[in-house]
């Protein structure tokens, strides 16, 4: 006979292990699921920082999802006695007139969110990392920041475990059925069943679910740690977290932490849509070039030596927004997926989302824009 629970979670990264951690501190039997180690480094849940903004250009409807994102992060932080998160203020910045510039300032006046307005010197006399050309602007906020993922990931997992929860690892999901009375689970190890399934398995998502196997594209990504020569510039209290708007296309970064290196990327990297199961993860260096010529240009004082290199997947959906819903046809399924390289800071309540989808059927967060059904 297969093991029964009240909820399978498929894929214990950084929002399935939220998610395994809401459902067990209400009370459910969840059985978790992991292919690889919990934490690991094939997706999207690793690299030391992840970003966490509440002035958000993207869309100003992500805000109040942020809020309670970080209401959240604190709360886990209480109860693990672990620091995740990190404040350092963020900016975004770039043309003056350019899109991210006027997406962050509609994002805060929208929200009433406390901001600056910074002419690109006056933002290099506050903090003198950042180089940015004359007639470029940025727009501070206080309250952004970063956290750390394998951290997060392991803090959900300890909170869980204490709920009653069982977490498998290095367990791959070969498939899942639905059944009469809810879902069968097969793995390469066993078979489980459950009242419910929740699929947050990253790159692999659409392997899982039939309505997103053409509309998730997993994509590389590469991270850059470069030794600062002006170490000082690129400490927390000096360097908030950025998203910076270019010619040469949109760039992210973080301060110095926990290894040797100012860290950065760029978003959409080389385009290179890939198998998450064989692509080069190795960075080269083609993808060092890319980004030291940034460094280089924009953050001088940053662009010594290289420290290290890495890699992790976006999996984007053909608008950017993430899916979060129930499967139409099969309502006991509730699926976390499509983050297009945006999603970990919200990690924390999209578990709480996907549990409530799950347990209940239905959040009153505001999940409209996130509908499956919309592609």
């Amino acid at each position: 006979m297969s093991e029964r629970y009240d909820a399978i979670v498929l894929g214990v990264g950084g929002t399935g292990s939220a998610a395994t951690a809401h459902l067990a501190t209400r009370g459910a039997d969840v059985l978790g699921l992991e292919r690889y180690d919990v934490p690991h480094g094939y997706g999207s849940s690793h690299g030391r920082s992840r970003m966490f903004r509440l002035a958000y250009a993207e869309d100003p409807a992500y805000v109040p999802l942020a809020k309670r994102a970080a209401e959240l992060w604190d709360d886990l932080e209480r109860a693990t006695g672990r620091q995740l998160f990190y404040r350092t203020g963020s900016v975004d910045a770039g043309p003056a007139d350019g899109e991210l510039v006027a997406g962050s300032r509609r994002s805060c006046e929208q929200h009433g969110l406390e901001y600056e307005e910074l002419s690109s010197a006056e933002l290099t006399d506050r903090y003198p990392g950042y180089r940015l050309p004359e007639g470029y602007e940025a727009i501070y906020q206080p309250d952004g920041g970063f956290l750390e993922p394998e951290a997060c990931t392991v803090a959900h997992v300890e909170r869980a475990h204490r709920a009653g929860a069982t977490i498998r690892a290095r367990e791959r999901v070969v498939d899942w059925r639905p059944t009469s009375d809810g879902v069968r689970v097969e793995t390469d190890h066993d078979s489980y069943e459950a009242d419910r399934l929740v699929v947050t398995a990253g790159a692999w998502a659409g392997r899982f679910v039939d309505a997103l196997e053409s509309v998730l594209v997993p994509e590389r990504q590469v991270l850059a740690w470069f030794q600062p020569t002006e170490p000082d510039y690129f400490e927390r209290e000096r360097f908030p977290v950025w998203n910076i708007e270019v010619p040469e296309g949109r760039y992210y970064g973080f301060p110095v932490h926990d290894v040797p290196g100012f860290k950065l990327g760029r978003y959409n990297h080389r385009e290179e849509t890939v198998d998450p199961d064989a692509f080069e993860r190795e960075p080269t260096q083609t993808d060092e070039r890319l980004l030291r010529e940034f460094a280089e240009t924009y953050f001088p004082d940053g662009a010594g030596p290289t420290m290290g290199l890495g890699t992790c997947l976006f999996t984007n959906t053909p608008d950017d927004d993430f899916v979060l819903d129930t499967l139409p046809d099969y309502p006991q399924v509730a699926v976390g997926a499509g983050f297009s390289g945006h999603g970990f800071k919200f990690a924390s309540v999209i578990g709480e989302i996907l549990a409530e989808l799950a347990l209940d059927g239905e959040t009153d967060h505001p999940i409209e824009p996130f509908a499956i059904d919309r592609f």
